[in-house]
């Protein structure tokens, strides 16, 4: 997924939503499926780095209306704090910026299947970073599938000759940035004690901070307004990782992680398609077929024991 937060508080539900959870779950991977299109023409305007910062911004937004609207305040203590500018780098800021600077080389496609690689970053990580998340053959296995599937999409037979290193491995990078800072978030902010909204506020405030230092030492103040990125960077702010946030706590909240997390596979689905249909990139055999086979090593190594 294109956005992540801190909160790992329980979330509960106090009346049941007007609209239905599929609903709300095929929104959400629509949102999250056309963020990387959203990107692509961002960068059409603006600089990566200042994209980022809009869909920061645009982003901290709606979470402060959210906050506003259900009396939330912000985390208090430095402790929590500084746990929280941690998260906010290896979420948001971090991850948001390699994927802005990839897409100015690489289709928003290839972006889309690279960010479905994370679960498969998640399970290498968790073999060594996390006791209690021990690996079973199938999960192993689902890894192992999930790399031959990444070495598909990315042509490997061709001897990579068609592949645009630095634009991939930032996409890649930005993936691994995910589950990164899920291990952290897990160690240091589970059980704080605050909402999630308070806590996903914050992070996205301390982001917002971190990318405006980043815009004003590398990329400066935008020479000109380009109409149409502007519209993306705040649509891709508002609702990609504003709305979507809420979107998924509603989720979580409502079937559970497991049904919730499953929206990881249709987001490379629709990321395709977006760009094909709206951006009219190419697509090769290769694409789809290695993206499938991401997916179902995705979904294997999210298979518990004794499911």
């Amino acid at each position: 997924m294109t956005t992540a937060t801190a909160s790992e508080a329980p979330v509960r539900a106090s009346r049941r939503p007007a609209l239905d959870w599929r609903l709300r779950f095929g929104v959400l991977s629509l949102i999250w499926g056309f963020s990387f299109l959203l990107i692509k023409v961002g960068t059409e305007g603006y600089a990566p780095f200042q994209v980022t910062l809009g869909r920061l911004l645009f982003g901290t937004l709606v979470l402060a209306a959210a906050m506003a609207v259900k009396r939330e305040r912000l985390p208090r203590g430095l402790r929590t704090w500084g746990h929280l500018a941690v998260a906010a780098f290896l979420l948001n800021a971090l991850p948001f910026s390699l994927f802005a600077y990839s897409e100015l080389t690489i289709p928003s496609t290839l972006a889309g299947i690279c960010n479905a690689t994370s679960p498969l970053w998640g399970m290498a990580l968790s073999m060594v970073a996390l006791s209690e998340d021990r690996p079973t053959r199938v999960r192993v296995a689902g890894l192992g599938l999930g790399f031959l599937g990444v070495l598909t999409v990315l042509g490997a037979w061709q001897g990579f000759s068609r592949l645009d290193f630095t634009g991939t491995t930032m996409a890649l990078l930005a993936s691994l940035s995910y589950p990164i800072g899920w291990i952290y978030v897990r160690r240091t902010l589970a059980g704080v004690g605050y909402s999630h909204i308070s806590l996903t506020g914050a992070q996205l405030l301390l982001a917002t901070v971190q990318l405006t230092v980043a815009t004003l030492l590398f990329s400066g103040v935008p020479t000109h307004v380009s109409a149409l990125p502007l519209l993306a960077v705040a649509t891709l702010g508002a609702l990609g990782t504003g709305v979507a946030v809420l979107l998924q706590y509603g989720l979580v909240a409502e079937v559970g992680p497991t049904t919730a997390q499953m929206v990881t596979y249709f987001i490379p689905v629709i990321a395709m398609g977006a760009g094909v249909v709206v951006l009219g990139e190419s697509l090769s055999w290769s694409t789809p077929v290695g993206a499938v086979v991401v997916l179902a090593g995705a979904a294997l190594t999210q298979v518990r024991r004794g499911a």
